[in-house]
C-alpha cells in the first residue's frame, strides 16, 4: 500500500472513542496515527495497520 503523511485512513475497526478516522503523521516499518475523533496520537507497526484499513484518502 502506498500511504504517506497527511492522508486519512478509513478503518474498518472503530478506535474506543468511537470515530473510524485516522490522520498518518509518520510512515515508514511503522506508522504514527492521530484520531479525528479525540486526537490522541498513538504509534503501530505497518503489518498490523494495512489489515484494518478500508479507505485511504489524499
Amino acid at each position: 500500500m502506498n500511504i504517506k503523511v497527511n492522508d486519512k485512513l478509513e478503518m474498518k475497526k472503530t478506535h474506543p472513542c468511537g470515530s473510524k478516522r485516522m490522520i498518518v503523521l509518520r510512515a515508514g516499518a511503522d506508522f504514527k496515527l492521530k484520531c479525528e475523533g479525540c486526537g490522541h496520537e498513538f504509534m503501530t507497526p505497518r503489518s498490523k495497520i494495512e489489515k484494518f484499513i478500508k479507505e485511504i484518502k489524499t
